[in-house]
């Protein structure tokens, strides 16, 4: 099975823009990003250039303008972060990764029901 991208903290935030809008120009990207970082806009484009560089991120050209589109999902990008984090911090056992979250959760009568029932299919 081919392992899907593996993407930094940082560039996920540029993957968010991007999966949110399909489309946008790495100035559009920058403006976004001042809602939620102080990055300055050369340090968004260093995270851009890395993103086309693993082939998560493509452009085309129009005019002086570079747009960029993404590459894989947003669906596959989050199945290879479960996949390192429950391997890094769980050794791979996703029931301890489960329990110590229910355990340490706040969980409300609903999600509990919900929890149920999503187990009770995999049965």
């Amino acid at each position: 099975m081919k392992k899907g991208p593996k993407i930094s903290e940082a560039e996920w935030e540029i993957m968010k823009i991007v999966w949110a809008n399909k489309l946008c120009t790495s100035s559009e990207i920058t403006e976004a990003m001042k809602e939620n970082t102080e990055w300055k806009p050369k340090t968004i484009k260093t995270l851009i250039s890395r993103l086309v560089g693993k082939n998560v991120l493509g452009y085309k050209e129009e005019g002086r303008k570079y747009i960029y589109y993404p590459l894989v999902e947003e669906a596959e990008c989050v199945k290879e972060a479960n996949q390192s984090f429950l391997s890094r911090v769980y050794d791979g056992a996703i029931k301890k990764m489960l329990v110590s979250f229910i355990k340490e959760s706040d969980l409300s009568k609903d999600d509990i029901e919900e929890l149920k029932r999503i187990l009770d299919e995999r049965k």
